[in-house]
């Protein structure tokens, strides 16, 4: 069971890896040719010194056929010795830096594919999986898979070639001696065997436990900022901890292990050395043998041991490689429930006319809409409001199609959004959400994502617009300011100015806002607000808020509660007609003939 176990894991890995080492076939075929020529001349290297043996052991009057040695005859010897290992170590490092530039490139190859397929798994798959272990996933277990295929690979394929050829080469010279060696090959496999399997058990749940240790750290520096302000360093240093030490004796017990079969492995070569030793020391007596044959036999031995001192030196590095492959290759197992169909459609012109058509959806098995119907014309900004829990982020994450409907469907100018292609379709949406995210860069960088070839006169327009450009000229470097991890240099309103900037550069017919204004002081969500104004305007928009202000300023206003629409109507009507709106008004603190209804 383990054995097929370690060979199903062995392919998963294989299977993983070969779109990719496809592409390398050049220098992974060049890399074969100089290996297989390093083992030639490996074989040759002990033949200089056992005829330097055999004909100083002839001119010192031993009863043998052979040549006697001259001075001549040694300086060829040795000339030819220091040609074999030159030429032995040219084949290595162009053997070895064949497969390590193929390895890398795989690798990066390999990354970049894993990378690709993470970015479009589904919103609910990264919410239910942490980050960090994903992460590490991308970058670590990729990185182990390269290294051992250079460290640890190359040199065991070289060996075993090596222990094949050898082995012909000593059942040449004498049959019964080099039965000693496959004595000593029969007593490793089934120590190794058992030992594999163990180790591979141990670095299993190493990894684990680093991805663990990985979320952790994560999640203590994400919160950073709760963590000192609450004064949880001690709690959460202490989880670490925990984490920590787990980590580390799983890796201690799957090293421990590996050490031990190494040093199992010593001993079987010191028996079959020793057998060789006294057997062939015999044979040379008897005269089966010339003392050059078993200097000959003994170097060869040495050298056929090596690939069996190797698997045990890199049994473990091997074991550490499968179980990462075993990760990234669960991780590329994940599936996207959310994916383009594969002959999509698309409208010949986008006005953003949207409708939800008697829409359920689901939430890790309970049901948050229950046929819900709302339809939605172009140019409308309608704000979606009702309590917590209520389902209004799963509706307009319906739109971006963060999640699909269990039954109904969405539909954008009368097309399913199911039938659309999906990167088109999120490019005709802006979605910006409470916590509006920067990426590390400059504040035009930033902006500039909207629209990549947009120029800095564009880029400008859109920050004016957003009511952006007058706290970013004030910033160091004005548009050129580097903004820090998430923006996190930058006030809340500010990130979110500047998301809004960059939404208006994209330039999309639906807009929707998650939250938008929540947790920003009156001042910075005045401003944040004549920004959405600007960016709503001749545009389909979808308003999440628990702000009245923003609901007085939509064009309608949308009551969802119990995942169902519980009323519907403009805010002037709504305040006029419906006693829970205007509750729900009142109970914000706003005076609502202060604020300007309807945009």
């Amino acid at each position: 069971m383990g054995k097929r176990f370690r060979r199903a894991a062995a392919l998963r890995t294989l299977r993983l890896v070969a779109p990719e080492a496809k592409h390398q076939k050049a220098l992974i075929g060049a890399g074969t040719v100089a290996l297989l020529l390093e083992v030639i001349f490996r074989v040759m290297e002990p033949w200089p010194l056992k005829i330097v043996i055999d004909s100083i052991a002839v001119s010192r009057g031993a009863e043998d056929s052979g040549v006697p040695a001259t001075v001549s005859s040694l300086a060829i010897c040795g000339l030819l010795l220091i040609a074999i290992v030159t030429l032995r170590a040219v084949t290595n490092y162009l053997a070895t830096t064949s497969f390590a530039l193929a390895g890398s490139r795989t690798a990066i190859s390999l990354r970049a594919r894993v990378f690709h397929h993470v970015q479009g798994l589904s919103q609910q798959y990264h919410a239910h999986n942490r980050s960090a272990d994903t992460v590490q996933r991308i970058v670590s277990d990729v990185a182990r898979l390269q290294e051992v295929a250079i460290t640890a690979g190359l040199p065991l394929l070289a060996n075993m070639t090596t222990l094949a050829v050898m082995l012909v080469i000593m059942f040449i010279l004498d049959p019964l001696l080099a039965l000693a060696v496959v004595g000593a090959i029969a007593l490793f496999i089934p120590v190794s065997s058992g030992s594999s399997k163990r180790i591979t058990s141990a670095a299993r749940r190493t990894r684990k436990g680093e991805g663990q240790l990985a979320n952790t750290a994560q999640e203590a520096l994400s919160a950073i900022r709760i963590v000192q302000a609450y004064g949880l360093e001690s709690e959460v240093e202490g989880h670490f901890s925990g984490a920590n030490q787990r980590a580390l004796s799983e890796g201690v017990k799957s090293l421990r292990l590996a050490a031990r079969l190494e040093r199992s492995t010593d001993v079987i070569v010191g028996l079959a050395t020793a057998v060789v030793m006294v057997g062939g020391g015999i044979r040379v007596l008897q005269g089966a043998m010339t003392p050059g044959d078993l200097v000959l036999f003994t170097t060869y031995l040495r050298t056929t041991m090596k690939p069996l001192r190797d698997m045990a030196k890199y049994t473990g590095r091997i074991a550490r490689a499968s179980a990462s492959g075993e990760r990234v290759a669960d991780l590329m197992d994940a599936k996207s429930e959310v994916v383009s169909p594969q002959k999509p459609l698309w409208p010949s012109r986008v006005t953003g006319q949207v409708a939800f058509e008697h829409v359920v959806t689901e939430y890790d098995g309970h049901e948050v809409l229950h046929g819900l119907d709302l339809k939605i014309t172009p140019g409308e900004h309608v704000a979606i409001i009702g309590p917590s829990g209520a389902g209004k982020s799963t509706l307009v994450s319906l739109l971006v199609r963060a999640i699909d409907p269990v039954i109904g469907r969405v539909t954008l100018d009368g097309y399913s959004l199911r039938d659309l292609d999906l990167a088109k379709l999120r490019s005709n949406v802006s979605l910006l959400h409470q916590d509006a995210v920067l990426f590390t860069g400059s504040i035009s960088y930033n902006i500039r994502l909207g629209r990549r070839d947009a120029s800095d006169a564009e880029v400008e327009a859109a920050a004016r617009a957003a009511h952006a450009h007058d706290f970013i000229m004030e910033l160091p470097d004005g548009y050129d300011t580097i903004v820090g991890e998430r923006g996190d240099t930058l006030s809340g309103g500010q990130r979110q100015r500047i998301a809004i900037a960059r939404a208006l550069l994209r330039d999309t017919p639906v807009v929707v806002l998650d939250e938008a204004t929540t947790g920003l002081d009156p001042e910075s969500a005045e401003l944040v607000l004549n920004a959405i104004d600007s960016l709503s305007r001749g545009r389909t928009t979808l308003t999440v808020t628990h702000d009245a202000e923003v609901a007085l300023r939509s064009t309608r206003v949308v009551w969802i509660e119990g995942g169902y629409v519980l009323f519907d109507g403009t805010p002037g009507d709504l305040l006029a007609n419906n006693q829970v709106f205007r509750d729900w008004i009142n109970a914000s603190g706003r005076r609502a003939d202060h604020i300007r209804i309807g945009g």
